[in-house]
């Protein structure tokens, strides 16, 4: 049965997913500006051939995925209604997705097809349907959820994660968006089935109970 699964979500050492203050040149927040290099460095690894804990977990989050589902936030720093369609999100002309990508907003606009197979979706509905929407569109695969931390809760309370990947990273961000703040008895419902460190990140792998 197809699941929703979370990887290489990082947190900070004091539990922020973003800092405060997005905007174009700081897509993750103040301060946060080294929150991925442990990913960027095994994403470097895994092209020249290297392996170690930090590319298995990489290699790991591009198994089997079929569809991806992000915050608003994920895509891009523009609040509110937007004043055009000339954001297109952080990653270029030929984003790395290469399927269908479901972004909540309260804002929906026309679906916007890009290079390379992907095609952003912009929807309103309940985190119910964004579900079932993108599980039609994987055909069978496995959905792979993003961020940022406030969709990730949404979902965490709705108890409809299957499978969450951490990398808890040695840097202290003070302010911003903690990943599991306001998830209530929704965290209930997971256990911590794998703890791994590498030099760069201590990685945990929570599924549900």
């Amino acid at each position: 049965m197809p699941k929703l699964r979370v990887h290489n979500l990082t947190v900070s050492l004091d539990g922020f997913a973003a800092g405060a203050g997005q905007r174009p040149d700081a897509p993750l927040g103040d301060r946060c500006e080294r929150l991925h290099d442990w990913m960027f460095a095994a994403m470097q690894d895994l092209a020249d051939g290297r392996t170690g804990t930090d590319v298995e977990f990489v290699e790991r989050s591009e198994e089997n995925i079929g569809a991806t589902i992000m915050g608003r936030n994920m895509f891009g720093p523009v609040r509110g209604p937007w004043p055009d369609d000339s954001w297109q999100g952080w990653w270029g002309d030929n984003p790395p997705y290469h399927h269908p990508v479901f972004v909540h907003t309260h804002h929906p606009r026309a679906p916007l097809p890009m290079a390379g197979g992907t095609t952003f979706h912009f929807t309103d509905e309940p985190v119910e349907t964004v579900l079932r929407r993108a599980f039609d569109a994987a055909d069978g695969k496995d959905v792979r959820l993003g961020g940022g931390p406030a969709t990730i809760q949404q979902y965490l309370r709705a108890g409809l994660i299957d499978e969450l990947h951490l990398a808890i990273v040695p840097l202290l961000v003070g302010r911003g968006e903690r990943l599991l703040d306001h998830v209530e008895e929704g965290i209930e419902g997971y256990r911590v089935a794998e703890m791994i460190s590498s030099p760069a990140a201590t990685h945990a792998r929570l599924v549900r109970r």
